[in-house]
């Protein structure tokens, strides 16, 4: 009832949660594995030790095992970030997280990089199933790799959030606009960005696709030696009209 003074915890328990307080914060591995398989292990005393950068593996593989604080979706998402997590127990992990926690290991300093690989791997393959919103979010605030993948994203506000990340390489950017998926927004979004389109290597890979404009193929053929230039046409997608009209003035451009 209102007013009447809170029960006290019984005993036990209070000697439980005092001695699981001194436990998480020790330098002895048996006082840690003894925190680590503690049924009654709360959320925050697991975060608390899932903090310490210096936990063995034995205690990391000791918290994987307890069911009650494996239930907890943000131990989970500590456990498999901890830098000295064994990769089959944080890999596994990855594999059942949700669309923002995958970004956040994937970001997260310190967690080891075939960890953020597979992160990054399963949140590609559940780009189609997400929706709109999140696919807006993980473009502007995901790893390259995200970034690089939703390029390919069929909605054109999710492809031109994509090119603003600051994680995104040119390299990201070549793949995706030489991938098959590749459509022309894609193509004629990178020809006029302000930051993509005067990188030379990425002006090729343009020159290789399908659906670049005579006008844009034009100028990003100025500076490329007629011979390198021929390579190039040769294996670009471009219209064959597009390509000879490139070779003529190119030919009759001194210079070349």
């Amino acid at each position: 009832m209102i007013g009447e003074p809170a029960k006290p915890e019984p005993s036990g328990t209070v000697s439980v949660l005092s001695d699981l307080r001194v436990w998480i914060h020790s330098n002895s591995s048996d006082d840690l594995l003894r925190a680590a398989a503690d049924p009654t292990l709360s959320e925050d005393l697991a975060l608390a030790m899932l903090q310490r950068a210096d936990l063995p593996v034995e205690v990391l593989e000791e918290i994987a095992k307890n069911g009650n604080a494996l239930k907890l979706r943000k131990v989970k998402v500590a456990l498999a970030s901890h830098p000295h997590a064994p990769r089959h127990v944080s890999v596994p992990l990855v594999r059942q997280f949700y669309a923002f926690d995958l970004m956040r290991v994937a970001l997260t300093p310190g967690v080891p990089a075939d960890v953020k690989v597979a992160a990054d791997n399963a949140l590609v393959a559940r780009l189609k199933t997400i929706t709109l919103g999140e696919r807006l979010s993980l473009a502007r605030q995901g790893s390259g790799r995200i970034a690089g993948a939703l390029l390919l994203d069929g909605e054109t506000r999710v492809m031109q959030m994509a090119l603003e990340n600051s994680r995104l390489t040119e390299t990201l950017v070549i793949q995706a606009v030489l991938s098959p998926q590749a459509g022309a927004a894609l193509v004629q979004a990178v020809s006029h960005h302000a930051k993509w389109c005067y990188r030379r290597e990425l002006r090729i890979a343009l020159l290789r696709t399908e659906h670049l404009s005579l006008a844009r193929a034009l100028e990003f053929t100025q500076g490329i030696p007629l011979p390198l230039l021929r390579d190039i046409l040769r294996g670009s997608r471009l219209p064959d009209r597009i390509k000879e009209h490139i070779l003529r003035e190119s030919q009759a451009t001194p210079g070349f």
